[in-house]
């Protein structure tokens, strides 16, 4: 098995990225690369799905922070996608969770 699995889809105007695995310092450059993928490849407007994550440390984070900054930049939309609370509890903690919009449910966004 990968560190990290990803598959993309598009999904009612949204690409949605479902993560898999470890999102951390080995695998932060590959994250990085599928989101801007993601949000210059298909619908502007993405999702990523982290409810199959075991494991984020700081690169991941900062994967995600650099997600939310460029979809800032081109006034497009960025959400994520947990129900594991020990990975909302560290989104709370790092205070993304301030910043991103967190949904528990992708059917939430994608209804």
């Amino acid at each position: 098995m990968e560190l990290l699995e990803a598959e993309t889809r598009e999904d009612r105007g949204w690409t949605v990225v479902t993560v898999r695995g470890q999102l951390d310092v080995a695998t932060a450059p590959r994250a990085r690369q599928l989101l801007v993928e993601a949000q210059y490849g298909g619908s502007t407007d993405v999702l990523v799905d982290l409810d199959g994550v075991e494991f984020l440390d700081s690169f991941g984070l900062g994967v995600l922070v650099g997600a939310l900054r460029r979809a800032r930049t081109h006034d497009t939309r960025f959400v994520l996608v947990c129900s594991r609370e020990r990975l909302l509890h560290l989104l709370e903690v790092s205070r993304l969770a301030e910043i991103v919009p967190i949904v528990a449910d992708a059917e939430v966004v994608l209804a």
